[in-house]
């Protein structure tokens, strides 16, 4: 078998646009809403790969020209890369990017795509540390490896809206730069992660590293647990601990154990 396919993406999306009556906590209805969210662009690279896929709006002309606010081509595009993927990574993915694009794909009568493991770099922050503030851009910086593209804010998403060529061409650049952010993040967080999916599965070598697959690794010490004694091991490549499967511990030491615990 070969390596999992391991998809880092993002999208963009447009504002929900509403009438108010005001700027302070709105209770905003459902009759008051006159253009629902919808995608305005992805990005996406598989791990490991130089290039930077990304498709938007206006990349398909003639339905854009006619349905400026329709994001179904998009959406189609969005959809192949993740039926292929064996794993998807993003940022507040299981909250934000995967559910909405799911949202998306079922409004345009798109059935699911194939199941991928989901790993969302935003729970592992938030589980794992104690980080100021968990948002990319934060974490990208203070780990040391790279910021998110700056852009002027609102006001570009509603140049977007208006059909600007040059601040689409900024916001693809902005969520492709997400992209390459988020798969520097990922890496260096992957080690630490306590659910990260075992590579290992998809690659049919069991004795790799299981974050990363990696063989470059050293025994070092062992895991104790009530049912015995376990290789404890280093991946030199990408820092993650794991514990070999082979119990050490000899079968008089073992029933020994297990008498203790029934006295207990």
């Amino acid at each position: 078998m070969d390596k999992p396919k391991i998809l880092i993406f993002d999208i963009e999306t447009a504002p929900v646009l509403a009438h108010v009556w005001s700027l302070w906590k709105q209770n905003v209805g459902i009759n008051q809403i006159s253009v629902d969210t919808y995608i305005l662009c992805w990005a996406a690279k598989w791990l490991g790969d130089d290039d930077i896929l990304s498709d938007a709006l206006p990349n398909h002309k003639a339905h854009y020209r006619r349905y400026p606010d329709c994001d179904k081509k998009v959406c189609e595009t969005l959809w192949e890369l993740l039926d292929e993927a064996d794993i998807i990574v993003a940022h507040n993915g299981d909250r934000f990017d995967i559910p909405r694009a799911n949202a998306r794909f079922i409004q345009h009568g798109m059935n699911p795509p194939s199941p991928a493991k989901q790993v969302d770099t935003f729970k592992i922050a938030k589980s794992v540390f104690n980080f100021t503030s968990n948002k990319l851009d934060w974490i990208g910086e203070h780990l040391g490896v790279g910021r998110k593209v700056h852009h002027d804010g609102f006001d570009l998403w509603r140049r977007c809206l208006d059909g600007d060529p040059q601040s689409w061409d900024d916001m693809v650049t902005y969520c492709r730069g997400d992209v390459l952010l988020l798969e520097r993040v990922y890496e260096k967080l992957r080690p630490w992660s306590k659910s990260h999916p075992n590579v290992n599965v998809y690659s049919g070598k069991m004795d790799g590293c299981p974050a990363c697959g990696g063989d470059n690794y050293r025994a070092d010490g062992h895991r104790y647990t009530q049912a015995g004694k376990f290789q404890r091991y280093k991946c030199l490549d990408c820092g993650k601990w794991f514990s070999g499967a082979e119990n050490k511990m000899d079968k008089d030491d073992r029933a020994a154990v297990k008498r203790r615990g029934h006295d207990a």
